[in-house]
């Protein structure tokens, strides 16, 4: 029995060496698999937009009161000059696809589907307020701005410039979103001549649904509605004038 009891206490006490028994009732669980290694397993998150009380994503995860988790980074576009010629560039091209995406209302445009609009024109309203219009107005198109920017991409954008929840939507602050946009299409390339013209169009329908792929249709036709606004000889001619070869 001596011997007995001896071998069970070597036993427990290898057990609670090498770490295979638990030490103390409701620890958290770890993973033993994955990039986590021995780190507790992750929880699932829950974003929350400061000052609105609503659930959901959130144009701000990581700051206070905004979520409790920060997501990835978001990767970095290569950075895009955009003074003297460059500059030009991306004006000349954020004016041709407003023409496809905004209408006359151009900063202040809204979805044409959507049934309840923001309380104020976009341009009046904060990144944070544009989000509380989209979390009160579930099931409706949320596309906003002179480039109809849609929730997902706003978000990332915010994230990605590292935008506060007061920042106005203003028309700087939308011109500057579709700069980046433009840069991740690959207009530094496009300018360098490392991609072609054809290509870079169809970067930029990819990102705008109101401009056409060279069938003539929109990437996104008959999703949610969407179709191409000008025909592809119109913004071939478009582009022409931008980017001669």
């Amino acid at each position: 029995m001596k011997r007995d009891r001896i071998s069970r206490a070597g036993l427990w006490a290898a057990l609670v060496m090498v770490g295979l028994w638990p030490v103390a009732v409701g620890a958290e669980a770890v993973s033993l698999l994955g990039n986590a290694g021995f780190l507790p397993a992750p929880r699932a998150a829950l974003l929350r937009v400061e000052g609105t009380g609503a659930t959901g994503p959130s144009l701000f995860a990581g700051r206070a009161g905004a979520g409790l988790f920060a997501p990835r980074a978001t990767p970095r576009a290569p950075a895009l000059p955009l003074s003297g010629a460059h500059g030009a560039v991306a004006r000349h091209l954020r004016d041709l696809i407003a023409r496809a995406e905004a209408g006359p209302k151009g900063y202040d445009a809204v979805q044409h589907g959507a049934r309840v609009a923001p309380p104020r024109p976009p341009t009046a309203l904060t990144l944070a307020e544009i989000e509380e219009w989209i979390a009160a107005t579930p099931g409706q198109p949320h596309a906003i701005g002179r480039y109809q920017v849609i929730p997902a991409t706003l978000r990332r954008l915010a994230r990605a410039l590292d935008l506060e929840p007061q920042t106005r939507f203003s028309p700087a602050m939308q011109d500057r979103m579709a700069d980046r946009l433009l840069a991740e299409a690959g207009l530094a390339a496009a300018l360098a001549g490392r991609m072609s013209r054809a290509d870079f169009m169809h970067n930029l329908a990819r990102i705008w649904a109101g401009l056409p792929t060279a069938s003539g249709r929109s990437h996104y036709a008959g999703v949610a509605g969407n179709r191409a606004t000008m025909t592809w000889a119109q913004f071939e001619a478009g582009m022409a004038k931008i980017l001669p070869l």
